[in-house]
C-alpha cells in the first residue's frame, strides 16, 4: 500500500501494485471517484443524478482503461500473499468487569468521529447498541458540529464536538469508541485519544480505526488487531505492536481492537456484558438477532480471490445499469439496521443509495441521532428500488436479508464481494 498518504478511508484505492479496502493510501483517481460518488449518494435531484453524472463517469472510464492492465492479473494484494496464521492458541479474550468511576451512576461512552468520512457501522453500531442496552450515558463526538459524513454513505448532525464533551466530562470517558476515519492522522483525534487514555479510559479501534490508535502511540508493546486486509501493513508499519488473527476482538488491558466493520455487533454487545453483566448482555443481543459475541474468528476466510476483482471493475464500469436505490427512513428508524442495511448496499459499486423521507429533511433515530434525508417528490419516478421497512426484523437478520436480495439482484460474486469488505461471514 501506498506510505505516508493517511488521508481517506475507502473500501477501494487504486494503484498497479494494489487493490483493496484501506484506511489509507488512496490514489488520486480514486479520491476523485469518492468525491463523484459522494456527490451522487447526496444529490438532492435525483432523478437527474445518471444523466449529470454519465460523463463524468465515462472520464473516469476512460482513465482507469489506461492504468496498468497487469492489475487484472496480478491483483491480489501482496500482503495478503503473505499473510500467516497467527500463532497464538486460540483463548478467550476478556474484558475487564467495569468498575464505577467519579461516583458515577453509569458509565460514560464516547463514540467519536471525523467530519470528512467515518465509517458508517463502525460508529453508528456501537452507539445504537449502547444507546439500547440503557447501561451507560453515550455521546455521538466530532471535530466539528454540524454535518458528518459517513463511509459509504449518509450523513448525520453532531450536536456535540471533543471539546465539548471535554467541558461537560474534565476527568474523561470511561469508554472512547474509535471507527475508521478519513485521515488516520487526523491531529485533534490523535490528541484527544491520547488524553482519553492519560485519564483511564477504555479505548476500543473498531475496524481500521487501529490506524488511529496505532499513531496515536497507544497500541506500543500491546496485541492488536484489525481489518483483515490491513493486518500485514500494521504489521509492517507498528513493529511494536503484536497483531492477531484470528479475533473478532483482542483485548490488551484498557486497549480493545477489532477486526473488520461487523465485529462492531459482537463487541458492542461485549462491552454491555463488562457493564452489566451476562444476562442484560444476552436480552441486548437477542434484541439485535445476535447469536454469539465471542472472540472465535477465521482470518483466513476473508481474502479477496480474481472473482472479487473481476466484479468489482465490472460492477464500477457498468455506470449505465447502477440503480438508485432509495431507503424509506421515519422517525424512530433503528439506526443500527439503516447502518448494515445500507453499509452493504453501497458497498457493491452497483447501487446510489439514499435515505429518503417523504416529508421531512432530518429525522430523529431511536437512538437519538439526528439523519438527514433525501426529500422528493415522485419517489416511484426517482428511484430504481425502493426499500420500505427495513428495520422490521432485528439488525442481523435484517444484514443477512440485505446479502441474500444483494446475491438475487447482482449475483453471488457481489454478494460475497460485499460480505468480504465488511468481513461477515456470510452463507
Amino acid at each position: 500500500m501506498i506510505e505516508g498518504n493517511p488521508f481517506t478511508l475507502s473500501i477501494f484505492f487504486y494503484d498497479s501494485k494494489n487493490f483493496g479496502p484501506s484506511g489509507y493510501g488512496r490514489t488520486t483517481l480514486f479520491q476523485s471517484y469518492d468525491r463523484l460518488m459522494s456527490m451522487k449518494q447526496n444529490d438532492t435531484n435525483i432523478s437527474s443524478a445518471k444523466k449529470r453524472n454519465s460523463k463524468r463517469i465515462f472520464f473516469f472510464l476512460v482513465l482507469f482503461q489506461l492504468v496498468d492492465s497487469i492489475f487484472f492479473f496480478s491483483c491480489a494484494n501482496p500482503s495478503e500473499k503473505i499473510a500467516e496464521p497467527n500463532s497464538e492458541s486460540f483463548v478467550e479474550e476478556k474484558i475487564q468487569t467495569f468498575k464505577p468511576r467519579f461516583d458515577r451512576k453509569r458509565p460514560v461512552v464516547a463514540v467519536i468521529g471525523e467530519n470528512e468520512y467515518t465509517e458508517l457501522s463502525d460508529f453508528i453500531v456501537p452507539y445504537g447498541v449502547f444507546r439500547r442496552s440503557e447501561v451507560a450515558d453515550v455521546y455521538a463526538l466530532g471535530t466539528n458540529s454540524g454535518t458528518m459524513r459517513m463511509f459509504p454513505t449518509l450523513e448525520i448532525e453532531i450536536e456535540k464536538t471533543l471539546s465539548d464533551f471535554d467541558r461537560s466530562f474534565p476527568e474523561g470517558a470511561d469508554f472512547v469508541i474509535v471507527p475508521a476515519v478519513h485521515d488516520s492522522e487526523n491531529s485533534n483525534l490523535i490528541r484527544w485519544i491520547q488524553s482519553q487514555t492519560s485519564k483511564g479510559a477504555t479505548i476500543v479501534g473498531i475496524c481500521d480505526g487501529a490506524w488511529l490508535l496505532a499513531n496515536a502511540g497507544i497500541l506500543k508493546g500491546k496485541r492488536a488487531t484489525g481489518h483483515w486486509y490491513s493486518l500485514n501493513d500494521l504489521e509492517k508499519k507498528f513493529t511494536e505492536t503484536k497483531w492477531v488473527r484470528n479475533r473478532h476482538y483482542v483485548v490488551d488491558e484498557k486497549i480493545i481492537t477489532t477486526t473488520g466493520v461487523t465485529a462492531s455487533i459482537p463487541i458492542s454487545i461485549a462491552l454491555v456484558e463488562s457493564i452489566a453483566g451476562k444476562k442484560r448482555a444476552q436480552q441486548v443481543a437477542k434484541e439485535f438477532g445476535v447469536v454469539d459475541w465471542g472472540t472465535e474468528h477465521n482470518t483466513s476466510n476473508f481474502k479477496f480471490e480474481n472473482k472479487h476483482y473481476w466484479t468489482a471493475a465490472k460492477n464500477f464500469l457498468s455506470f449505465w445499469s447502477r440503480e438508485n436505490i432509495g431507503i424509506q427512513a421515519a422517525p424512530g428508524i433503528d439506526e443500527v439496521t439503516l447502518a448494515l442495511v445500507t453499509d452493504s448496499y453501497a458497498r457493491t459499486y452497483r447501487t446510489n443509495v439514499f435515505v429518503i423521507s417523504k416529508s421531512e429533511p432530518k429525522i430523529r433515530t431511536k437512538g437519538g441521532l439526528t439523519l438527514f434525508t433525501t426529500e422528493t417528490k415522485d419517489q416511484k419516478k426517482s428511484f430504481d428500488r425502493i426499500l420500505e421497512n427495513i428495520d422490521i426484523s432485528p439488525a442481523v437478520i435484517a444484514l443477512d436479508k440485505t446479502l441474500s436480495q444483494i446475491s438475487s439482484l447482482y449475483g453471488t460474486a457481489t454478494s460475497s464481494f460485499v460480505a468480504i469488505q465488511i468481513e461477515y461471514r456470510f452463507h
